[in-house]
């Protein structure tokens, strides 16, 4: 009998799946695939069933023969194993980044004569208020506040993009590219505090004020479901500081980064040219440690972020404090260089995990932007964050804009470097 190989990337069966299913036992007995949890992810998606009971919910159609699990994306290694007569798949694969997977399945069957089998996708009214419902899950507090933690497990690094708007967020989360034969995207979004308040036209001194702050999360999370790191700048007090975290807590972030500075906030890029002060290791440990007895949960991660190797102060202080920070509690390392070479900070990493193998750092390469994530991952860092890219990109293009209307007093010149109104609406879902 003839075999007919089709895998789901779902935590719930409806018509659009059934269909395939229906389709597939006209040709032979099915076997049905599953995608692990660390599939899931590379695919743009967080499950909220675990493995076995996404594997039992397909056992329980009686169609289906046999339900495997495919441990990667692409389907190239368990076409091998498997050898079917056929795949099959809906056809909204055929275009865009998941063409890349559809070549993939083509060229393994192609080893021994297998064949594509390509349906219609369904994507009725009742597919897509599933959908939804199932979107809507994904971003409530108690799925979204736990996901960073369950990628630092399942990703070898956590790609974070900056975001300070709903509309950063949905680049963020929709960004879906076919890189060298595989699945890219962010896992994660990073709400920094320059970007924000550049975003409100204000300086980055810590004028914004967390009510402020939080207004932009809430406009983030009500559009996106990945994980959110917020930039919590020095902390500010630290009797503010555990309510702050309570709150970060109950809407569903997963993380806040903390600096290890007082007095007025100055960006740290601008290192030793302004003053700037670098908090007692005591009062910080005292800040971390206050922050995680006032968490209700284990998901959320507070974050220390030291300050230095910006200051001037050399390696043996960044990896004092790193110590010290852990053993109060902190869930994390973020290390930061104004330099344009990464060798400080990976002589840190190194040396970092040369004691501690198991707490996450974080890298952020906005001055040594040369750097590549495989690098990074090689000396121990579990988090990179682009920064402030998409608002340090954005502006030139606004400017630009702006002159050149001015310039031609009417807006012909810039039309063929805009996005069409279309493309922006069909970013944006429609509840």
């Amino acid at each position: 009998m003839k075999t007919v190989y089709a895998c789901f990337c779902t935590d719930v069966i409806h018509e659009g799946h059934l269909n395939i299913i229906k389709e597939a036992v006209k040709y032979g007995k099915v076997i049905a695939g599953v995608l692990s949890d660390k599939a899931m992810v590379r695919y743009n998606r967080c499950s909220i069933l675990s493995l076995e009971e996404r594997k039992q919910m397909l056992e329980e159609i009686p169609e289906v023969s046999e339900v495997i699990v495919q441990n990667e994306v692409m389907y190239e290694k368990i076409l091998r194993e498997l050898k079917p007569d056929y795949v099959i798949h809906g056809d909204n694969w055929i275009e865009g980044p998941l063409q890349t997977i559809r070549e993939n399945v083509i060229a393994s069957l192609r080893g021994w004569g297998g064949q594509l089998i390509e349906i219609p996708y369904t994507y009725n009214e009742k597919v897509r208020n599933i959908d939804a419902v199932m979107k809507e899950k994904t971003a409530m507090p108690e799925y979204r506040r736990k996901r960073l933690r369950l990628l630092l497990e399942l990703c070898p690094i956590v790609k974070t993009l900056e975001v300070h708007s709903g509309l950063t967020g949905l680049i963020a989360e929709k960004t879906l590219v076919a890189n060298h034969g595989e699945i890219d995207q962010f896992d994660a979004m990073w709400l920094s505090s320059l970007c924000d308040s550049t975003a409100k036209g204000k300086p980055d001194i810590e004028l914004v004020d967390m009510s402020s702050r939080l207004r932009t999360v809430d406009d983030i999370l009500e559009v996106t479901t990945k994980p959110i790191i917020l930039d919590g700048d020095t902390g500010g007090l630290v009797e503010h500081f555990v309510y702050n975290v309570r709150t970060l807590e109950r809407m569903g972030v997963s993380a806040v980064i903390i600096e290890d500075k007082t007095g007025l906030k100055k960006n740290s890029l601008f290192g030793t040219d302004v003053e700037q002060t670098q908090d007692s290791i005591e009062r910080f440990c005292e800040k971390i440690s206050a922050g995680k007895r006032a968490q209700r949960t284990e998901d959320f991660m507070i974050i220390a972020r030291i300050e230095s190797l910006i200051l001037e102060k050399g390696i043996e202080d960044a990896l004092e404090r790193a110590k010290a920070y852990v053993d109060a509690g902190a869930d994390g390392i973020m290390i930061h260089s104004r330099k344009k070479e990464p060798d400080e900070v990976f002589e840190f990493c190194d040396r970092f995990r040369m004691a501690d193998g198991k707490t996450p750092l974080v890298a952020v390469p906005t001055s040594y932007h040369s750097v590549t994530e495989d690098e990074l991952q090689s000396h121990g860092v579990n988090i990179v964050i682009y920064a402030n890219q998409l608002t340090r990109s954005a502006f030139p293009a606004m400017q630009e804009t702006a002159e050149t209307i001015l310039k031609y007093h009417r807006a012909k010149e810039v039309e063929d470097r805009l996005m069409p109104i279309g493309d922006i609406i069909t970013l944006i879902d429609e509840v």
